[in-house]
């Protein structure tokens, strides 16, 4: 396999000088006798690993991290707007029973790790699960009163 690289990274540098320009994988595979499919193959494989603390210019103040997004990262609006569904949301469960507002958070999951079943509800609350669904139920019709609903329809949107 390394012997295959090696010539395929030594033809390719010929047609760069050859060509003035990157050869595509059907020139390279054309000037070796391979398969084009096993001529990208082997291009994918060795492509060299950049490290993200390249710096970009002379400066070296900026290196090419700083060009990456962190798609885990919220932006400053999507945080902003997260923050203020929290506070609206506990603001709305608040005026809910405080049985009803801990059926309602572990069902949905609303600050817990998980949403839970009916029967683990249950079992929190020493009830059957149809006591705890009928308990869910209650407070999401409270829930839906337009009063309550307004103030996350804003959120719906975005």
């Amino acid at each position: 396999m390394i012997e295959t690289i090696n010539k395929i990274i030594r033809v390719s540098r010929g047609l760069v000088q050859e060509l003035g320009r990157e050869p595509y994988p059907d020139e390279i595979a054309d000037r070796i006798g391979f398969s084009s499919e096993k001529v990208r193959r082997v291009l994918r494989i060795t492509k060299e690993p950049i490290s993200l603390e390249t710096p970009i210019n002379d400066d070296e103040d900026t290196h090419l991290a700083d060009f990456i997004e962190d798609k885990n990262i919220l932006t400053p609006q999507d945080s902003a707007i997260y923050d203020d569904l929290v506070t609206n949301l506990n603001s709305i469960l608040s005026t809910l029973s405080p049985r009803e507002e801990r059926v309602v958070r572990m069902r949905f999951g609303l600050g817990e790790r998980q949403d839970h079943t009916l029967e683990e509800v249950g079992q929190v609350f020493e009830v059957t699960r149809e006591r705890i669904r009928q308990i869910e139920a209650k407070a999401l019709k409270k829930l839906r009163h337009p009063m309550r609903a307004k103030l996350l329809r804003s959120f719906v949107d975005l």
